[in-house]
């Protein structure tokens, strides 16, 4: 809850400050409410502490803000909140918290997309190049072909040229 909380509100701050990409904001505080749905179970267990979970929701509504600022005051005060929204400082985001742990990496061969792995955030190129070598659909579209490259996009993909 707290790594897409974290990740949400960069996206946002840098959209919205940077780019003024309101669609692309819209869209990822809409992820993030989906995500606050699937949770709620593990919340009513108490598997998520109740103060996190009232973090998260003044940060949704601060962020919400911006985007429709009618309802933002609604919910602020349903909340139990007594000062000014308008008053209130933009959430701050940790870099810590909001990097991944892991990424998906595409696999191509001959510009086809033949796997997806997930490997570490931090692995490195040559561990991700062996890992996308070694998978089973990859070495099947590689079968009776001799390797030309593997060029390891870091974080996105491995395209391995055969011949």
């Amino acid at each position: 809850m707290q790594r897409r909380l974290h990740q949400t509100i960069k996206r946002i701050s840098d959209e919205f400050t940077g780019r003024w990409h309101f669609n692309t904001c819209v869209s990822s505080l809409m992820s993030l409410v989906n995500e606050f749905y699937l949770l709620r179970p593990e919340i009513a267990r108490g598997g998520i502490p109740l103060p996190l979970v009232a973090q998260a929701q003044r940060d949704l509504v601060l962020l919400l803000h911006p985007f429709a600022p009618y309802l933002a005051h609604e919910l602020w005060e349903l909340l139990g909140e007594k000062g000014s929204l308008l008053r209130h400082p933009w959430p701050e985001y940790d870099p810590a918290l909001a990097r991944e742990e892991e990424v998906e990496i595409v696999v191509q061969v001959n510009g086809k997309i033949r796997a997806r792995l997930m490997v570490a955030a931090d692995a490195g190129e040559d561990h991700v190049r062996q890992l996308a070598l070694n998978d089973p659909k990859v070495l099947a579209s590689m079968d009776g072909k001799k390797l030309v490259k593997a060029i390891v996009v870091p974080h996105k993909l491995v395209n391995i040229v055969v011949k």
